[in-house]
């Protein structure tokens, strides 16, 4: 039994890492998309993305520490970012707005689909203090993809 709690922290752990590198990566994402987006609706996708972006960037050091806390190691750089997220980089200046919307949307989703998946993780390993997170991380991401899906129309 002992090895199987072990073992379910050691996978929890490993996934909110992989976590941090997701909210690593999308907060440099959408911060990018806020310098660069152009067009008719330019202060209000800039402001919309910065408040995202800020969001984003809020959860960080609540799930390193929640990482801490279960005994682990979190990521220590750039490198180990680009190792563990599932966001892809996106380095072009010129994408349209709609693009930056629609990227920022499915991303957002794709954190979604991520916490919704750690949910048995945190309960098999007993982090009742995880899983509360999570549904709140949740919940925030959740918003975040209602607001860009809604200006797509």
């Amino acid at each position: 039994m002992a090895d199987t709690k072990t073992n379910s922290k050691a996978a929890l752990i490993a996934e909110l890492n992989g976590l941090l590198a997701d909210h690593f990566a999308l907060f440099v994402k959408t911060k990018n998309f806020h310098w660069h987006v152009k067009g008719p609706r330019f202060r209000d996708l800039h402001l919309l993305f910065d408040e995202q972006a800020l969001e984003i960037r809020d959860q960080i050091d609540a799930i390193g520490e929640r990482v801490r806390k279960q005994g682990g190691d979190t990521l220590t750089s750039i490198g180990s970012v680009s190792q563990h997220t599932k966001v892809k980089d996106q380095d072009s200046t010129a994408l349209s707005a709609e693009d930056m919307i629609a990227e920022l949307r499915d991303d957002n989703q794709a954190m979604v689909e991520r916490l919704k998946g750690m949910k048995p993780l945190a309960e098999q390993a007993g982090d009742n203090a995880t899983d509360g997170l999570l549904d709140d991380w949740t919940d925030m991401a959740e918003e975040r993809v209602w607001f860009l899906k809604s200006l797509l129309g």
